[in-house]
């Protein structure tokens, strides 16, 4: 007989399915078009147990960025400790993670799609994420290099801005770019940031 779950691990699991099923429908019909009846739906809740857990929509958006945010985190530092080869082992795990680009990627755009919708002086969820996932790779690149953060915080967002745009163009033509693309830019970037450090501005 299966073991019964704690009223913890309820929770936990209705709010898992929530974020999953959110994540879908945001892909397919946009965050404006998507409702709270039908994310619920989708993960075979009410509208009551969605609020429940999310105070609203955007409460969802900004839980599923920090959820995916903070395990992309985790697994990174992991491999870290982990591993003799940093460098190879993140080529393996952009290889593993490409399986799900397409799908990331149709979320991403179109979260940043309703960033640039809003009104205003409303900041949009994507915004708190984008921030975070910034001053991560600034504080990755310099340790890397042997900088302090204001030095790095330049290369860093290069970093940022190459994963996006080599991801668009994976999704668009995966057969031409390789998995691990953006490892190889990385090493690009800090090659270039390293020697800069070097030597005086002429």
């Amino acid at each position: 007989m299966p073991r019964r779950l704690s009223r913890r691990e309820s929770q936990e699991l209705t709010r898992s399915r929530l974020l999953a099923a959110a994540a879908e429908v945001f892909a397919e019909v946009g965050v404006a078009g998507a409702s709270v009846e039908r994310i619920a739906d989708r993960a075979g809740y009410t509208r009551g147990a969605f609020y429940g857990h999310f105070a609203d929509k955007d409460a969802l958006v900004a839980a599923l960025l920090a959820e995916r945010t903070r395990r992309e985190r985790d697994e990174v530092a992991e491999l870290a400790e982990a591993e003799d080869d940093t460098w190879e082992a993140l080529r393996a795990w952009h290889r593993t993670r490409s399986a799900h680009v397409e799908e990331w990627l149709a979320l991403r755009l179109e979260l940043v799609r309703d960033a640039l919708q809003r009104t205003p002086g409303r900041r949009s969820p994507l915004a708190g994420r984008e921030e975070f996932a910034r001053e991560a790779l600034t504080g990755a690149v310099a340790h890397e290099l042997g900088i302090d953060a204001t030095e790095a915080s330049f290369p860093a967002l290069v970093i940022h801005a190459l994963e996006d745009g080599l991801a668009i163009q994976r999704a668009l033509d995966p057969e031409s770019i390789p998995a691990d693309a953006v490892v190889a830019a990385t090493e690009l970037v800090l090659r270039g940031a390293r020697r800069a450090t070097r030597q005086p501005e002429r």
